[in-house]
Parts: C-alpha cells; sequence; structure tokens
C-alpha cells in the first residue's frame, strides 16, 4: 500500500514515516500543500495522510480540490483540530476518517490495517452500483464516485431497508443542521449523482426503490 503522508511537523513526520513501514507500508513523506499537489501528478498513491495546519495550502482547501479535480484517493486527516466544527469539516471535504492529535502512531496504522487492508467483505451491491460504506466509494461501471461523510451515512441507512419507509427523523442525526429542506435537498443530489430513486411517502418519510 504507498501512502503520501503530509505533515509538517518534522519530528512526527519522521516518526510516523518510519512507524508505518516498519509495518509493512510505502510511505512518502511531505511538508506543504504544494508539494502534495506536485507528487499526486505524476504518482498514484493508495492512501493520503494529511494534517489540516501546513504551509502553503491547507488541508482542508488541498482535499477539495483534489476531489474537484476527480481525484476520489481516501484520505485520513490526522489534526490538532479537535473542535466538532473541524471534524464536521475535514468530512465534508471528504476524508473517510479524522484522528485527533496527540495520538499513538499504532492507533493509525490500526485504523489502515482494519479499513484498508483487511478483508473486505461490506461491498453492498444495489442494481448497477457497488457501495463500499466504509470508504463511501460507489463504483458505476464506469466511474466511481466518492459520497461525503452525511450522504454516505444516509445512503448506508436507506439500503438497510430498501423498499421500506424511513422516516425523515431518523435521518436528521446524520445531518448537521437538521431540517425537512436540508434533507431534501441532500437526498435530491444524492438520487442525481447516484441516478437512483428516492421517493417522498409524504408525512411518512423516503423510500429507496427496492430492486
Amino acid at each position: 500500500m504507498k501512502i503520501l503522508l503530509l505533515e509538517d511537523d518534522m519530528l512526527l513526520g519522521e516518526s510516523l514515516e518510519e512507524y508505518l513501514e516498519l509495518d509493512g507500508l510505502e510511505v512518502e513523506w511531505v511538508q506543504d500543500g504544494e508539494q502534495v499537489l506536485d507528487r499526486t501528478f505524476d504518482t498514484r498513491y493508495d492512501l493520503y495522510v494529511l494534517d489540516i495546519n501546513v504551509p502553503e495550502i491547507n488541508g482542508l482547501d488541498l482535499l477539495r480540490e483534489l476531489r474537484e479535480a476527480g481525484d476520489q484517493t481516501p484520505a485520513i486527516y490526522i489534526s490538532a483540530l479537535s473542535d466538532i466544527e473541524s471534524i464536521a469539516e475535514g468530512f465534508e471535504a471528504g476524508a473517510v476518517d479524522y484522528l485527533k492529535k496527540p495520538f499513538d502512531p499504532e492507533e493509525l496504522a490500526l485504523r489502515i490495517r482494519h479499513r484498508f487492508l483487511a478483508p473486505q467483505e461490506s461491498t453492498i451491491v444495489y442494481g448497477a452500483l457497488r457501495f463500499d460504506p466504509a470508504t463511501g466509494l460507489v463504483e458505476t461501471g464506469d466511474e466511481t464516485i466518492h459520497l461525503g461523510e452525511v450522504q454516505k451515512r444516509i445512503f448506508t441507512r436507506l439500503l438497510e431497508r430498501p423498499g421500506e419507509i424511513v422516516t425523515a427523523e431518523a435521518l436528521f442525526e446524520y445531518l448537521r443542521e437538521p431540517s425537512y429542506n436540508a434533507l431534501r435537498v441532500m437526498l435530491s443530489k444524492m438520487k442525481k449523482r447516484l441516478g437512483i430513486e428516492i421517493r417522498n411517502i409524504r408525512g411518512e418519510g423516503y423510500l429507496l426503490e427496492k430492486i
């Protein structure tokens, strides 16, 4: 597994690089956001491990830029920003995990092994779609779509009960600022991205068509 590590703290960066390589992983370590763009232009990675407060381009803007360019490589944030707003922003930018500093390097290695190296049996097939709830990746046959944390959790919930109604209130728990309008907008965007049918059952909730 090839990992691109973005960390401007020299001691921590060196420690993580050495620890992950001892764990059998291939690591390239850079210290600023511009270096990430340079490396990803020519090289394909299996995982990004990104700090947020780094020189040149911060980790949040960096991942947004990569996603806008069509790069769906899974990303884990490692950051001293531990407030819920920062964590939510990290997931909304496209990360699959968020590790708060300080942390034991073994914890990062465990998360990588569990999420990316353990045998994956969680893929859900829905029509022509193959969905991995762990990473939020949806394969449609001709493209791969990465769902943000909120859409990933809502889609997973709907897939648990295809053909059955899920109340709006049950889906509110996944929204940062729950409201009926915000939920409608989120589901409308999801339908367009994935080409699926989610029906609004007035006064009851939402139903993912059973295939």
